[in-house]
Order: C-alpha cells, then sequence, then structure tokens
C-alpha cells in the first residue's frame, strides 16, 4: 500500500518513471503483492499440515505405548497364575483388546464421543461405525488413542478375578464394559456434554456444582475399571482352597520372571497415558 502510494504522488508529476509507465510499474506492484498473499496463505496451510502430522505421530505413538501395557499385563497376570491357568489369562486378555474394539467401533465410541445436534446429559448416538468421521480426519486418531482406553479399563478387570472365571463369563463382562459401561462414563467426563462436566454461560460446570475434571483416566479408566473389578471378585469369591494353610505353597506365582517383565512393561507402556492425553503436542505450551 505504501508503494502504491508512491506510485501515485510520481504519477501526478509525471507519466514515467526510469523510462517505465507509471501503469506498468503498477501492474508489477500488484502482481507481487498477489504474489505475497499466495505465499502468505501456501504458508499457513503448510504450517497447519505440519501441525496437524506432528500431533497425529504423537497421539499414535501414545496410543501405541498404551497397546503395549496390554503386553505387560499378560505377563504379570500370566506370571502370577498357576501354570495351569496361564492359558486362560492370557486368553482373556487378548479377548478384551479384541472383542473390546468392536465393541468400540459398533457402539462404544458413539456412546462416549458420538455428539448429536441436541446432545443429551447421559450418553452419546453419533458416528454408529464411524460413519461421518472422514469429513474431520483427525477424529481417527482421538477415536484410536480412546478406544486403547476403553480397553484398559476391561483388562484390569481380568487381574481380578484371575484363575476363577470361565471365558463366556468374562467375555460376556468385557462385551457389556466396553459397550456400554466405559463409553456412558466416558461421556459423562470427557464429551464435554456429559451431566458432570457441561458448559452454562461460557463456564464448565456440572449437575453438581464444580466441574468434574479428569485429565488422563484416574476415574474414567482406573476408577471404573477399579470399581468393576471389586465388584467381580466380591461375586466370584477367593479361589478355592487359597486361605487354607494346608494349600498355601500351591497358589505361589508359577514365574517370578513374567512377573517382574510384566510390570517393566506397564511402566514404560505407562508413559504413553499421561503425555498422550495432551492429544498435541506442536506447541511449546502442551
Amino acid at each position: 500500500q505504501a508503494l502504491g502510494s508512491v506510485v501515485v504522488l510520481l504519477a501526478a508529476d509525471r507519466d514515467s518513471v526510469g523510462g517505465r509507465s507509471i501503469a506498468a510499474m503498477t501492474v508489477s506492484l500488484e502482481e507481487v503483492n498477489a504474489k505475497l498473499a499466495a505465499f502468505t496463505n501456501d504458508l499457513d496451510t503448510s504450517q497447519a499440515t505440519y501441525n496437524e502430522c506432528l500431533d497425529t505421530i504423537w497421539t499414535l505413538l501414545a496410543s501405541m505405548l498404551v497397546v503395549f501395557m496390554h503386553s505387560g499385563f499378560s505377563l504379570l497376570e500370566a506370571g502370577s497364575v498357576r501354570t495351569k491357568n496361564t492359558q486362560n489369562i492370557l486368553a482373556k486378555n487378548l479377548i478384551v483388546v479384541t472383542v473390546g474394539f468392536l465393541c468400540w467401533y459398533l457402539i462404544g465410541y458413539p456412546l462416549a464421543f458420538g455428539i448429536t445436534d441436541n446432545p443429551s446429559k447421559f450418553a452419546g448416538g453419533n458416528n454408529v461405525l464411524m460413519i461421518d468421521m472422514w469429513s474431520t480426519r483427525e477424529k481417527f486418531r482421538f477415536w484410536f488413542f480412546q478406544g486403547v482406553f476403553c480397553a484398559t479399563g476391561g483388562t484390569i478387570v481380568s487381574g481380578a478375578m484371575a484363575e476363577r472365571t470361565k471365558l463366556k463369563g468374562f467375555g460376556t463382562f468385557v462385551l457389556v464394559m466396553t459397550s456400554v459401561i466405559y463409553p456412558i462414563v466416558a461421556y459423562w467426563i470427557w464429551s464435554g456434554h456429559g451431566w458432570l462436566n457441561y458448559k452454562e454461560d461460557g463456564k464448565k460446570v456440572s449437575a453438581l456444582g464444580p466441574v468434574f475434571l479428569d485429565f488422563a483416566g484416574s476415574s474414567v479408566v482406573h476408577l471404573v475399571g477399579g470399581v468393576a473389578a471389586l465388584l467381580g471378585a466380591i461375586i466370584v469369591g477367593p479361589r478355592k482352597g487359597r486361605w487354607e494353610p494346608d494349600n498355601e505353597s500351591e497358589f505361589e506365582a508359577h514365574s517370578v520372571p513374567f512377573f517382574v517383565l510384566g510390570t517393566f512393561f506397564l511402566w514404560f507402556g505407562w508413559y504413553g497415558f499421561n503425555p498422550g492425553s495432551t492429544g498435541k503436542m506442536h506447541t511449546k505450551e502442551v
């Protein structure tokens, strides 16, 4: 704009500058401004794309670390039980991840984060079978990260009821846990529309007054999984003969190395839980 003003002033005194017409110079300046505007737009687009790629890589890395925790659960629980029950407990850990993710895909995610046009404070109902998610592709990384959280909530229960729950019974529980229980609690706290965390007059509140905050799943994942584990343990009771003095040696962990390795795997995978809950890392503040 400043250069354009100079051209106008010069045009008032003479029709040419350095042998070039004022009109020609004006056209050149307009072309430069257009190119600068296009460059700025391309730069902004490239920056946004870079930020999106970085956030996606970060979230996928954190998600894979949480998935890796299931190998830790498997080793820890397999080492803690008797040899005859090793296959059973490993099958349960596999069921949690496979069946749990299918349930998350079918109905879990829609109940947890499928915000409708007129959202309720109890549960969602949109994005069934991931429909309507392609328009905003960053939702996919969020879908995956929250899915591994959901599966982790179910895995907590497998260890609490080890050696005294049949596969069909535990499989039924996983269906209910990953399809209904966990997703609804996640909606209450993390969706932004649930009765424990929603906006009213521009402020975050809950039906009880102060807003309920949970950064990385201390309540949504671990409290829900822990309560389910406690109830399960109470219902099925202790292992037969577990507290009889004559049978004490029969219930010793069959593999201490598995036990220790599982602990380290869980420790390592845990670094995906809290850091990954930021959901992004392209800014210095995050």
